[in-house]
């Protein structure tokens, strides 16, 4: 993914084989991790250091990311052989978990209507680099209610075992300290789309179950029960409140 060292071969003047670094394809503004749990355990790691620090490590040396630097990645429910599953590490990364199900009969007749046809549909940019660089500046610079702030921590505390929730006794292990940033990113994004200067309540309501459901580890009480993170979120919310 990262890119590595190779040999460029005899063409130089003097004769001699010079090893480059060749960029790989990481190194880009939007990565696509399709299926990401295929990856050997080496792989992700890597990964999860572009993601951290936004530069790269190869050969001593260390390669910055040029911002914006976003990873989507994709994971298949089915098919779990060979597979390696996410280090909670990893996965505390990724600001959103959205799942994916079935799409709606008028959605799978567009997607086959568009892909069946002799000719593809080639994307457009809609948005420079430095736009988008702009646009998530602004969204930082947004007026911060200290009692949206309050509720983004509440939340994420409202997690851990030993809150005192009813809905802790499913929950092994909960959120940390980034869950909260996110909450609170997230909210402030989602109140800009929807034409409001100022997030509320409401706004951290609306993604907390995108921000929390990959970051609270149920137990095996939970498990053995057949109770899902997000059945446990949408308690936690109702609980706080």
């Amino acid at each position: 993914v990262a890119g590595g060292e190779r040999e460029a071969g005899l063409g130089g003047w003097d004769g001699e084989r010079r090893i480059r670094f060749v960029r790989g394809p990481v190194f880009t503004n939007l990565l696509l991790a399709d299926e990401i749990n295929r990856t050997p355990p080496k792989t992700q790691a890597a990964l999860l250091q572009a993601m951290q620090e936004r530069a790269v490590t190869a050969g001593g040396h260390t390669y910055d990311l040029a911002p914006p630097f976003l990873v989507f990645a994709t994971q298949n429910p089915i098919e779990q052989e060979g597979t390696y599953p996410l280090p909670e590490a990893q996965q505390d990364r990724f600001m959103f978990s959205i799942p994916v199900g079935y799409p709606s009969i008028e959605e799978e007749e567009e997607i086959v209507r568009r892909t069946t046809v002799g000719q593809m549909p080639r994307a457009e940019r809609v948005l420079s680099a430095q736009h988008l660089r702009d646009y998530q500046q602004l969204l930082r610079r947004l007026p911060a209610n200290g009692d949206v702030i309050s509720y983004c921590v509440k939340l994420a505390a409202a997690t851990r075992p030993g809150s005192g929730l009813d809905a802790t006794r499913w929950i092994r292990w909960g959120a940390g300290p980034r869950a909260s940033q996110q909450l609170a990113i997230g909210a402030r994004t989602w109140a800009a789309l929807h034409g409001n200067e100022v997030a509320s309540r409401a706004d951290v309501r609306s993604i907390a179950g995108a921000v929390l459901r990959h970051r609270v580890l149920l137990n095996f009480e939970a498990e053995a029960a057949g109770i899902t993170p997000d059945r446990v979120v949408a308690q936690i919310l109702e609980e706080v409140g």
